[in-house]
This record gives C-alpha cells, structure tokens and sequence, in this order.
C-alpha cells in the first residue's frame, strides 16, 4: 500500500475536484488516503487582495476551522467524512455563501456535537492550521495554493482537473502524476483552463 496525503481547504473547489478523484483513484490503486487541511486564509495573509476576494478569505477560516477541531476531538479519521458533508453541500451544492448552515447540517449528518460549530468563529486552533498549511508548502514550496498531494516521498500541487477522472482512468492519472512529480528537476506542467469544475 502506497501512503497518499492531501492537503485541502473545504471552500476550495479545486480541491474538492482532486479529492474526489483520489477517492476514485483508491478504488483502482493500492493506496492509503489521508486528509489534511491547509487555509487559503493563510496562504492569502499579507496579500494585496480585491475587496471581494478578501471577504471570500476571511469567510474561508470557518469550516476549515471546525474541520481541524472534529479532527482533534475526533479522530482524523472523521476528516474525509466531514470534508465530503461539507464539500458536497459547498461545491455542487452551490451553498459557498451558506456556510453556518452548511456546517451545522454536516455536523449533524455525521452525528458530531453541534457545540463544534462554535470554533468557526473562533481563533484557538488556527495555530494547528498555520502548522497543517507548513506541512503542505515544506514539501511543495510557497508558489502554490490548494490541493497539495503527497505520494510516498513525491508531493505537488495540483492537479487541477475538471471533470475529476473515474476508474482506470483516474488511476492512469495518478500514475502520470507520480511519475513527473517524481521526476529530479521536474518543477511544472501547465496549460490554461478552458472550464470551470465540473461537479457530477
């Protein structure tokens, strides 16, 4: 079994995209997945930002906030659980500006204490949040934002996909990246995006 981590933030779509493909990826390929987070907040922090796009950052500390507060209280293993409660109600939910309510209800769905709602608007663990979202740059470097994938000793970031692969083909995907992630002085592989995600 090959060990997979990633690093994400619930409001990211992107990285809702790549998570949804690892987990089509542990149904064809010997892996281990994990959840971490990372906060765009932080990433952002410092940032000459668009007024909108600042809001949109200072709302982003919210689930990624109770999603490191289940995982203390919890367990890690409830992190994929909550991130695909909160994920599908954010993403193809359509409900980005509803994140109270979207926190409550996976919350709930997963029959956790509501009392854990409480640290969204909290700051008391956003010192494990800082140390989660170092862990992703140390192994990638700070010219990147979410997801962050580490694969055994590979990490990138990325990738950035749309539809999210099912089956073999997601597989395949996985084997590509690994290979070039892995790849001495392999640093990037870009192209324009020409969609949006496509949550199906």
């Amino acid at each position: 079994m090959t060990d997979v981590r990633m690093w994400f933030d619930p409001t990211c779509p992107w990285a809702w995209m790549t998570s949804r493909w690892l987990l089509e990826v542990e149904k064809v390929r010997d892996v281990t997945l994990r959840f971490s987070v990372m906060s765009l907040a932080v990433l952002n922090e410092g940032r000459e930002l668009p007024e909108d796009y600042r809001a949109m950052m200072d709302r982003a500390w919210a689930p990624v906030r109770v999603v490191t507060a289940a995982a203390r209280d919890h367990g890690e293993q409830i992190v994929p659980a909550l991130y695909t409660e909160m994920g599908t109600r954010i993403h193809p939910g359509g409900r980005k500006d509803d994140l109270p309510g979207v926190i409550a209800e996976s919350l709930a769905a997963l029959d956790l204490p509501a009392g854990l709602a409480r640290y969204a608007e909290s700051d008391e663990l956003d010192d494990l949040i800082r140390s989660s979202t170092a862990e992703a740059l140390d192994r990638v470097g700070d010219d990147v934002g979410t997801p962050v994938v580490q694969v055994g000793e590979v990490a990138f970031f990325g990738p950035v996909v749309s539809p999210a692969p099912k089956g073999e083909d997601a597989g395949r995907l996985f084997d590509g990246c690994v290979l070039v992630a892995g790849t001495p002085g392999f640093f990037e592989l870009k192209r324009s995006r020409d969609t949006g995600p496509v949550f199906d």
